[in-house]
This record gives structure tokens, C-alpha cells and sequence, in this order.
């Protein structure tokens, strides 16, 4: 996807997660507030990743211990929240993947308005309603559903030559003859 699509580096785990691979559920709600989390929760599918934005909010959490219960019992596969989470402990007892950008203990509000099902951004990058997320310890990353098929065949191909280079190290070849010769064109040795 031209090293596009991977939120920044400020979505974490909030535990050391398995890799997680499923369909954007968006919500976007007020700063402090998660009354349409509520709702995105009541209308997510199993193996529904849910997608949170919360306007940059990191002073309230808008996610814990008893949405969790909720979103295990459904089978969401995982929750991604562009702010903070609490409950940190029971998150990961009830094994449920959760990135955040960190834990604050406040909970929030439930006033309203906001949406669930528009176009969200999460992380730096937009998540539009059935995107395909992939999450894991090195971070998130959204596929456009329309492109999904290609990256997928794309994203095999490059399994295949990283999985050829480490047989390649393993019998000694530590550094590719390319780099010599991309060094050589643009003139940095001889």
C-alpha cells in the first residue's frame, strides 16, 4: 500500500495481544463522552473490530471493564480507541485484544451525539465502516476493503522474499549485492 495505512506509533496494545484480523465497526463520539460506543457495540457482528475515535481525548476513557464483558460476549474481536482505555487488568483477563494510546482512570459521559458507521480517523489514518483491520504488538493497520484481494496477493509475495532472504543470511550471504550496487548509482562508493 506504499508504507500507507499504519497508524502512528501512539496505538498501542494495552496488552501483549495475539494478531487480530477483522472488519471496522467506526464510532466516533464526543470528547469524554461514549454514548455511541454504547450503540456501535449493540450493533457490532462476531469478529467485528471496533473503532474508536474520541477527538483526541486522552483525560476520560471511554472504555473498560463492563463495555468489554459486553463486546467478549458479542465476540468482538477487537476494540481500537484513538485515545485512552482503563481497566487494564480485566481487559486482558478476559483476553480481549485492546489498543489505546494509554490508561486513564476517568471514566465519561454519556450525553451524545456522535456516529457509528461514518468515516472515522483513528491514528492518523481513515477507517472506513467494513475496512479490513490487522493489528498486532507492531501496531494497526487498515485496508481499504476495496483493495483487500490485491494487498492480500501483494502481501504474500513479500512473506515469500523476506522468507528467501533469511534462507539466503542463514547460508552467510549477510548483505544483499543490491545495496552495493544502489549505493554505486547514487554515487556514495565506487
Amino acid at each position: 500500500m506504499s508504507r500507507l495505512g499504519a497508524m502512528d506509533t501512539g496505538i498501542k496494545p494495552i496488552w501483549p495481544s495475539p494478531r487480530i484480523i477483522g472488519a471496522a465497526l467506526t464510532v466516533w463520539c464526543h470528547a469524554g463522552d461514549n454514548l455511541m460506543l454504547h450503540k456501535a457495540i449493540s450493533m457490532a457482528a462476531p469478529g467485528d473490530i471496533v473503532l474508536m475515535n474520541t477527538q483526541g481525548n486522552i483525560t476520560n476513557s471511554g472504555f473498560g471493564e463492563l463495555v468489554a464483558t459486553s463486546a467478549v460476549k458479542i465476540g468482538v474481536r477487537g476494540v481500537i480507541v484513538d485515545g485512552t482505555v482503563r481497566d487494564a487488568e480485566a481487559l486482558q483477563a478476559m483476553a480481549l485484544p485492546v489498543y489505546a494510546r494509554g490508561l486513564c482512570a476517568n471514566g465519561c459521559n454519556k450525553d451524545g451525539p456522535g456516529e457509528v458507521g461514518a468515516i472515522i480517523s483513528c491514528g492518523g489514518v481513515a477507517v472506513r465502516p467494513g475496512d479490513i483491520i490487522i493489528a498486532d504488538r507492531d501496531g494497526v493497520a487498515v485496508v481499504p476493503l476495496e483493495d483487500a484481494a490485491e494487498v492480500a496477493k501483494l502481501a504474500a509475495a513479500q512473506v515469500e522474499r523476506e522468507e528467501r532472504r533469511l534462507a539466503e543470511i542463514k547460508k552467510g550471504v549477510l548483505v544483499r549485492p543490491e545495496i552495493d550496487e544502489q549505493l554505486r548509482s547514487l554515487k556514495i562508493i565506487e
